[in-house]
């Protein structure tokens, strides 16, 4: 789907038929100079432990040679699949690509700039065996520009939560953890990752946040701009859209079909 091309690791410990307790999902977009530095962490993380677990990056039309480095690293990667998207299609498309591949019995997702600490990946999955569906990250302290990041995210979070009848301190956090099946539920069009809190309240699924660190971009260039501020007002009609079908949720995942689709 979408030109896309999947590049698996070689390794048969790693043949797609074989279940894993984790997948980490990680939308990329021209981010070369954090690709390895990630690996390595999550690497140093989850080498100790006794979990099975794989990453999944999804180059997402990349022109800066991401690509080729993460075909690469798969040398001495084996945990590594990469899915190639021929040009940008954005993160909703990207993420969907990641869930459909993921093996394991938890789907965690963060972003490829490593503002997202790998180190917190840990509490997120400790916290979802208290009982929960999905966890998310808090970013109590973001390292982002305050004007045109962190102050528009602090109004969306607010007016969205009051809207949606989610309440989370940091909707928009890409650091995740997911149950498989509250994925194989998600059904992600469009610009739809941006609402995942609200697919998942509304698909009746136990959610719960947790403090994670939020580390300043050391490298590459920030894909955030102005415009996206202005992305607000497009939220907050699609929370009312979404908040007219929370009680059909039948009725709201055909809906969205015909309203993302296109």
């Amino acid at each position: 789907m979408l030109g896309e091309q999947t590049v698996a690791a070689e390794d048969d410990l790693f043949a797609q038929s074989v279940a894993l307790d984790l997948s980490i999902v990680i939308p990329c977009y021209n981010e070369v100079e954090n690709i390895r530095p990630l690996i390595e962490e999550i690497t140093a993380v989850f080498t100790p432990t006794p979990l099975d677990y794989e990453i999944i990056y999804i180059d997402d039309g990349s022109r800066d040679g991401s690509f080729e480095l993460l075909k690469s690293l798969q040398e001495t990667t084996p945990r590594l699949t990469i899915v190639r998207f021929r040009r940008n299609f954005g993160q909703t498309a990207a993420f969907a690509a990641g869930f459909d591949l993921a093996r394991g019995d938890v789907i965690v997702t963060l972003d490829a700039d490593r503002q997202n600490d790998p180190a917190d990946i840990p509490h997120l999955l400790d916290k979802l065996g208290e009982g929960y569906d999905v966890v998310n990250g808090w970013r109590q302290n973001r390292q982002d520009p305050f004007l045109f990041r962190k102050f528009p995210s602090w109004v969306a979070n607010r007016l969205i939560a009051r809207l949606g009848k989610v309440n989370l301190r940091d909707r928009g956090c890409s650091l995740r953890a997911f149950r498989a099946e509250v994925v194989q539920d998600l059904h992600l069009y469009g610009e739809m990752h941006r609402f995942i809190p609200e697919m998942v309240n509304f698909a009746g699924f136990k959610m719960a946040e947790v403090p994670v660190h939020h580390r300043p971009r050391t490298a590459g260039t920030s894909k955030y701009g102005l415009s996206r501020t202005f992305r607000v007002i497009l939220d907050l009609m699609t929370i009312l859209f979404l908040r007219k079908y929370s009680d059909r949720p039948m009725h709201l995942f055909g809906s969205l079909g015909i309203l993302f689709s296109g």
